[in-house]
This record gives C-alpha cells, structure tokens and sequence, in this order.
C-alpha cells in the first residue's frame, strides 16, 4: 500500500466533508468526525497493524516512530501539503496502536468564530493573566489563536508561544512571533516559561497549564508586566480558580490566592453547540476580574463567583445560561441542545 497516499486521502476526505478528526486504529475501519458526530469510512478496508506503522512512518518519521514503539504514545504535528495542519496523538489500546488526528483550522478572527467583542478587548491588554477554559475539542485553542493573532495584526509586541505541538502557524505582521515547541524547541514548558523572562517578551500564550509550577511562573509573568494567555481543561470560573489553587501544596495556597487576586484579568468557559443550519457555534461564559472577584478569591469564596458572573453583565461578565438563551431566540440552536450544555437548567428554565 501506498501509505503516504492513503493518509493524503484520508485527510482529503475530512476536509471536503467538513470534518474536524480523523480516527485510525487495527481492525478498524477509518472514521472522521463531522459537527461532534462520528461517521465511519464503510467504503474503506479495515485497517491493519502494518497499515497504521506505515501510516505513523509517513507522519512521524523513522526516529520518532521508533520513540513511539518504546514510549507507546506520543503527540504530533502534521503539515498537509502546505495546504493545511493537523495535531495528533498515537496510542496503544489492548496491546493495537490507534490514532487521533484534528485538523487545524486557518486562524479565523474572533467574529468567525462568532465570539464576542470583549475578547478582542483582553487580547489588547498590556498585562494580566487570562485562561480559555472548557473540555476537550470546545474550541479552546482555536480562540487563543484568534487573540494571538489579533495582536501579531494590530501591534509591534514580542509574542512567544510554548505549545505541545504546535498548533496553529503565525505569519509575522506588525509583532514578532516565536513559536517553540516542547520536545523540540525546548525541553519542557517550565524550562521555556523560564526562559522567557530573558527573551524580551510581551505576551506569552501558554497551550496548556500542566501543574503548580507553570501555574507558578505564569502568574509572575502576568504581574511583572506580561500578557499571559493559556488554558485549562476545566468546566467553568470558579472551577478553574479552584482548580489552579488546588494544585498547590495547603502552605502555598494563601500566596497564590493572593497573587491569582491581582494578576488574573478574566477566564473565558465556552462549548461548542451544534447548529440547527448544520456546524457548530459558541456558547460561552465570560468572568472579569475586578474588586468584588478578587476578594472572593483571596476570602477563599469562590463559590459565589457563579452569582457574581450572573448579575455581573454592566460590567461585561457573560453567564453561559444567558449565551445558550440568546442562541436559541436567534434560531441558532434547539433548545434541547441549550439544556444539554447547561450547568445549570434549572437556571436557565427560569430564563427562557
């Protein structure tokens, strides 16, 4: 078999039909995702064990394939042809090697992405620390990427990523871009976050806080005079403040609470809802860090942040129940749909 045209082929597919993944395993036929809904490649041959390393060779290489049989799993980046970008990761299941790729997006700009103009507002900032929250596959990198390259396209500023891997690729405009990647750009994210400190930088975009250390470095970033930008996969606000102080040992946690007071501008929770027109569409939570916030974050009163957000909106705080009811009067989404991406229905019953 040609792998290399197999593989081409496949991600053809996925990108005339819309698709956002592609997922290869053994005994498997091929299968992409298109609108959060799985459909398998019936008209493809189940796939072999001598299918898949084929496959993983073209992508991955010799040396990294060879990594990967040790490691038994491994993240990638993958360029099609110049054409379009893929992020994956190889994995073993029951002793069989899967596959997950996603395709990459063109960066799009925060109105296609169809997400508020008060993002556009955060990105502007000079300094601060501002998270993009949510599960897996909501769109979390997609508009970080929008904020970083809002800023590459309106000022002269020093940005340096740190991604694992890199996801979307920035063409330089009125800003520097530095994209590094741990594994081959740098050693880890807390070596690169380090780093940073003497490389000139202005803003900093983080693609994922992995434990209380880069937490660590990344609020002393924000607060001596650095935009931060970075995500967690976390469900909401309040979650994430509780989850980035948890992550700290118990004598740590009152200076962190206090450093997190100061520094944080904002956390930014959205999911991705399918649409009644066909594709997918944000719904969102938005917290803005100001007096009221940063002195339940400090008395350690994070739960009633929630109302906070809720009755915060003159200050430009969005409640997710409040999004899911603005895209179900606008047509955009069932309002099933609403209730199945609510934290909070009987909330949002009152409100529709």
């Amino acid at each position: 078999m040609d792998y290399k045209k197999k593989l081409e082929d496949l991600i053809l597919t996925v990108i005339r039909e819309n698709g956002s993944d592609l997922h290869l395993g053994v005994g498997k036929v091929p299968a992409i995702r298109v609108s959060g809904e799985l459909i398998f490649l019936l008209k493809n041959e189940i796939l072999t064990n001598e299918d898949i390393i084929g496959i993983l060779g073209e992508i991955l290489g010799k040396t990294k394939l060879a990594k990967f049989m040790e490691d038994q799993e491994v993240d990638f980046s993958y360029d099609f042809r110049g054409e379009a970008r893929l992020r994956g990761n190889a994995f073993f299941q029951k002793g069989l090697i899967s596959v997950a790729l996603r395709l990459v997006p063109k960066v799009k700009t925060l109105e296609e992405l169809h997400l508020p103009p008060i993002i556009a507002d955060l990105a502007r900032k000079k300094q601060g620390f501002f998270l993009v929250v949510g599960p897996v596959g909501q769109g979390k990198s997609t508009t970080l990427s929008s904020m970083v390259n809002l800023i590459n396209n309106e000022q002269a500023r020093h940005i340096i990523t740190i991604e694992d891997p890199i996801e979307y690729i920035y063409t330089h405009n009125k800003a520097i871009v530095d994209q590094r990647e741990v594994g081959i750009d740098t050693k880890d994210f807390n070596t690169a976050l380090k780093s940073v400190f003497r490389e000139d930088v202005n803003v900093i975009m983080i693609g994922e806080m992995r434990n209380a250390e880069t937490i660590s470095i990344a609020v002393t970033a924000a607060e001596t005079g650095h935009l931060v930008l970075s995500t967690l996969h976390t469900n909401n606000a309040s979650q994430t403040i509780d989850r980035i102080i948890d992550s700290f040992p118990g004598s740590q946690q009152d200076q962190i609470r206090t450093e997190l007071s100061s520094s944080l501008l904002g956390i930014f929770s959205q999911r991705l809802i399918p649409r009644i027109t066909g594709g997918l569409i944000p719904a969102y939570e938005l917290l803005l860090n100001n007096d009221a916030v940063a002195n339940l974050i400090r008395e350690k009163r994070t739960k009633e942040i929630d109302v906070v957000i809720e009755t915060g909106s003159k200050f430009g705080m969005i409640d997710l129940n409040h999004s899911l009811m603005e895209l179900v009067r606008a047509g955009e989404i069932t309002i099933e749909n609403a209730y199945q991406y609510s934290l909070n229905p009987k909330g949002l019953e009152r409100i529709i």
